[in-house]
């Protein structure tokens, strides 16, 4: 794709009109903020953010976008809004994230899962604006069997736990709308999948690093699941711009609808005890206590992607290192309460933007 090479690919944006769903959340507020700042009009569809500290209140972005409040388990709502936007490229992030609240409360979880895949696939299907459309899923989606093994797109899916078996079920879903409705190559629809995502302005529970960030705010010692378990740890910016890049790619030619992993380089698998070491040290304080021993629920402690089918057909790879994707995440929190907080997510990307540059 010649016309596509190198940072060219971020100049496809200006003045497209992009629908992001789940965009009050982490990744999508992210995503959000580096599509206006491409040029792009973005309108979210997403339920309220979930704290006045969230990424997304913190930027305004309510005053940058199209905001919508609607749940993506409502076809109505969802159907009439694109309807009247019409906007020309999907990303769809919105979905249950949290593998604990799944399973207590499973019912919802595969409803939001699953059948909110189906609801925007539903749209996209119908809608006579939407051509390219992006589907966020999750590095669980695979059947994980636990070993020194790296998963590959072409790898099947599964799940242990709700959560990770709707992310499973979800792949399949997309996979059979490609089959079944967008095989001409008119409309055409991805799949992503991430490994563990960091980055400021996440407030979720039950993630590591909102842990950490909350129990050195409140001066508690941080109580920590599995700290031997090995995950792959990337900044925000890393898979987003992957997905940047893959929805440009797709809007020129049919050969890139599939599913894709962006997870980081195996320099940056390491155990939750070496991230939370590196980040308190990052941080300047903190403390954490192993409670392994009251865990009860299922969890993987092995997790890695397979990620040489982006570096060869996408020329996208990994930029930060695990020491870099630290620094980026506590810069955000250190800096939050005290300056503009959109400012400070545009000179993250402004810098990371740097970087693709020189590394292309």
């Amino acid at each position: 794709m010649e016309n596509m090479d190198g940072i060219k690919f971020l100049n496809f944006y200006k003045d497209k009109k992009i629908l992001v769903t789940g965009h009050t959340g982490f990744k999508g507020s992210w995503l959000t903020t580096w599509l206006h700042q491409l040029g792009a009009e973005v309108v979210g569809i997403s339920l309220d953010p979930k704290t006045e500290k969230d990424n997304f209140v913190l930027c305004q972005l309510n005053k940058k976008t199209k905001d919508y409040r609607a749940d993506i388990r409502d076809l109505k709502s969802i159907t009439q809004i694109i309807e009247k936007e019409r906007p020309e490229i999907l990303f769809h992030l919105a979905a249950q994230p949290i593998v604990i609240d799944s399973y207590s409360d499973p019912v919802s979880n595969f409803d939001i899962n699953i059948m909110g895949t189906v609801n925007l696939l539903e749209a996209f299907r119908n809608s006579s604006s939407l051509m390219t459309g992006v589907f966020v899923t999750s590095d669980k989606c695979y059947d994980n069997i636990e070993k020194n093994y790296s998963y590959k797109e072409s790898d099947s899916m599964g799940g242990h736990d709700p959560y990770s078996a709707s992310k499973g079920a979800a792949e399949l879903v997309i996979s059979s709308y490609r089959k079944s409705f967008f095989s001409t190559g008119d409309k055409k629809i991805a799949s992503v999948r991430a490994g563990n995502v960091i980055g400021g302005g996440d407030w979720s529970p039950f993630r590591l690093i909102v842990d950490v960030i909350n129990g050195i705010e409140n001066k508690e010692t941080i109580e920590i699941r599995n700290p031997k378990a090995q995950r792959p740890w990337q900044h925000v910016l890393e898979p987003l711009g992957g997905y940047l890049k893959l929805a440009a790619y797709m809007s020129d030619s049919v050969s890139f609808d599939e599913g894709w992993n962006f997870g980081p380089e195996s320099s940056n698998i390491v155990s939750v005890e070496e991230i939370l070491n590196e980040t308190i040290k990052a941080y300047g304080e903190g403390s954490w206590l192993d409670v392994s021993k009251n865990e009860k629920l299922h969890e993987a402690q092995l997790l890695s992607l397979n990620i040489d089918k982006a570096k060869d057909k996408l020329n996208w790879k990994p930029l930060l290192d695990l020491k870099q994707t630290i620094f980026y995440t506590v810069e955000w929190y250190k800096r939050y309460k005290h300056e503009n907080v959109f400012n400070i997510c545009v000179e993250q990307i402004n810098n990371y933007t740097k970087l693709i540059k020189k590394n292309e």
